[in-house]
């Protein structure tokens, strides 16, 4: 699970430096710059057309391409993957919005039974270069349906690729990458992440998926996180730090494929490891990172490796989704449980 996935860079496209974007602004750069160089790169779903989405990731796109290549749909997720999937077999690159998070669910089975089967079902013979687009996650006090973590879902479907960028110039390198994809990729994007702001570099080698990263070097744990949590990982590293503890910090990227060899290179230099995941606890990503770092490092670990994650409930009411969250605090008290004795 350690293949990568490179997207070709731009041949026409003259230089354009490094700009301080936001993530959500990143995101509609890649889908631009990806238009612009390939006319079988089509955008749709719910209100992603005039106006551009609900958090506007795709606005300006119909004015400059027109409307046979950014366009609206009928409320109809399981109708959006069904169109997709009929685009993909015939030679062209959707990329569909699913609105939310938990609006996702009513496109599921065609996800599952269709998009990610169609190569294997086939020989060989079609793909499905489909992007699917999932604003996702908590933080932003979203009511029920609009703040879910569904990652589990489909990582544990064999077929598809799933990212989850932290920071601008991942959102645009990943998305470049997705897009350019033969493979269905579903991209994961933190919706309390969009108005975080960082340098982009546009003329970068194209982002690849499959590759974890090391954010933040330290000596005493490694922190492995991924999208909306690596902020909250970084942070606590931060603080850590003030009170003399040093704590590394690997940025997933990619969940599927799974880059053991970044992360369990990071965890035997530690020795020490905790996973951080917004989604319940039981039967999740977390628990598989988990898992493969036990197995891969397990002479060099001088604890258990922990996990800090939401509750295995029902996303609370925005009021209370803090309690939800992995949080500071958590990570440090996690941290703490670590057997330092010998240390």
């Amino acid at each position: 699970m350690t293949a990568t996935i490179q997207a070709p860079a731009p041949t026409t496209t003259p230089a354009r430096g490094v700009e301080t974007l936001t993530m959500a602004q990143a995101l509609n750069r890649a889908l631009r710059d990806s238009m612009a160089q390939d006319e079988s790169v089509l955008v749709f779903g719910e209100d992603v057309g005039p106006l551009g989405g609900v958090f506007r990731i795709t606005d300006g796109l119909t004015a400059e391409f027109g409307d046979q290549r950014c366009f609206d749909t009928p409320l109809a997720e399981a109708g959006i993957m069904g169109f997709a999937v009929g685009l993909a077999m015939n030679g062209m690159r959707p990329v569909v919005e699913m609105q939310f998070d938990a609006f996702a669910y009513p496109a599921f089975e065609q996800v599952v039974s269709h998009v990610a089967k169609l190569r294997n079902r086939t020989r060989g013979a079609l793909s499905a270069p489909i992007v699917i687009r999932i604003p996702y996650a908590g933080g932003i006090g979203g009511v029920e349906h609009h703040c879910d973590s569904s990652e589990a879902y489909y990582a544990h479907t064999p077929g598809l690729h799933v990212v989850s960028p932290s920071t601008p110039a991942d959102a645009y390198a990943l998305l470049r990458a997705a897009i350019a994809s033969p493979d269905p990729v579903v991209f994961l994007e933190p919706k309390k992440l969009y108005w975080a702001k960082g340098q982009v570099e546009l003329d970068a080698p194209a982002g690849e998926i499959g590759t974890a990263r090391v954010v933040r070097e330290g000596t005493d744990a490694t922190l492995i996180a991924y999208g909306p949590s690596v902020p909250t990982a970084l942070e606590a590293a931060e603080v850590a730090a003030t009170e003399g503890r040093s704590l590394q910090v690997v940025d997933v990227r990619s969940i599927v494929p799974f880059d053991d060899e970044t992360v369990c290179a990071a965890v035997r230099s530690t020795g020490r490891a905790v996973v951080i995941a917004e989604a319940s606890g039981f039967t999740s990503v977390a628990s598989e990172i988990a898992a493969r770092v036990t197995e891969r490092c397990f002479h060099h670990l001088a604890a258990p490796v922990r996990r800090v994650t939401g509750f295995d409930i029902p996303f609370p009411p925005p009021k209370l989704e803090h309690f939800q969250l992995p949080s500071v605090d958590r990570i440090l008290d996690t941290v703490d449980e670590l057997n330092w004795e010998d240390a």
